[in-house]
């Protein structure tokens, strides 16, 4: 038996005109991220990361914080889907920046709309896979960690998109469920599967247990 440990990257810059960076508290998120992993004297056999920026600086911070150095294999299957695009694709006139609660509530519901027609093969979000393609693309990276890392510890940096895809495509979740699993998602989030070289089994998800303590509960984000 292995276990897979999927993280979300730490916050990003949402409303910016660079969303694809972590803000300074993502930074933090990610360090004390790994911190709690060498609290718990955890170590991964293998580092897994998506190929966007705020995927690479998460996994840095997480290695700063575990006080460790290490390559990781770069996979880009498991990219996030581009939101702007999702949107695009349904409500082409442009959008004011999300800077008020009612804006942010608009843009996820746009978002949340935009997703179920992607996944249904209704919208085709320009630059885009096809749902199924996404789909793919993260079953594959699963499919490497199985054939690759059995009775291991790998440590996989991706996005809520993904890591929902993945807990979908394990348990076989119907597309409105993965959204909802998607927009609940949380900054630096564990998600943990353990797996056989034939299957993984969902362990937990979307835990933030390294943010836990008082000093840290004003550190819990999820965009």
């Amino acid at each position: 038996m292995g276990t897979l440990y999927l993280v979300r990257h730490g916050q990003a810059s949402f409303g910016a005109d660079d969303y694809d960076q972590l803000s300074e508290l993502g930074h933090r998120q990610s360090v004390r991220l790994g911190e709690y992993f060498a609290e718990r004297g955890l170590r991964f056999d293998g580092l897994i990361a998506g190929t966007l920026r705020r995927h690479k600086q998460t996994l840095a911070g997480i290695l700063e914080g575990m006080r460790h150095a290490g390559d990781h294999l770069s996979w880009d299957g498991l990219n996030e889907y581009d939101s702007q695009a999702v949107i695009a694709a349904i409500h082409p006139d442009p959008l004011e920046r999300p800077d008020t609660p009612e804006k942010y509530r608009h843009h996820f519901r746009l978002l949340r709309d935009g997703l179920a027609r992607w996944m249904a093969g209704d919208a085709h979000p320009q630059g885009m896979p096809t749902y199924t393609d996404f789909v793919a693309g993260v079953a594959g990276a699963l499919d490497h960690v199985r054939a690759q890392h059995y009775g291991q510890n790998v440590l996989i940096v991706s996005s809520g998109g993904p890591i929902a895809t993945a807990v979908g495509h394990v348990l076989h979740t119907p597309p409105e469920t993965t959204i909802e699993l998607n927009l609940r998602i949380r900054n630096t989030s564990i998600t943990e599967f353990a797996f056989t070289p034939k299957r993984h089994m969902l362990v937990s998800y979307n835990s933030v247990a390294h943010l836990d303590a008082a000093a840290y509960r004003d550190w819990v984000t999820y965009t």
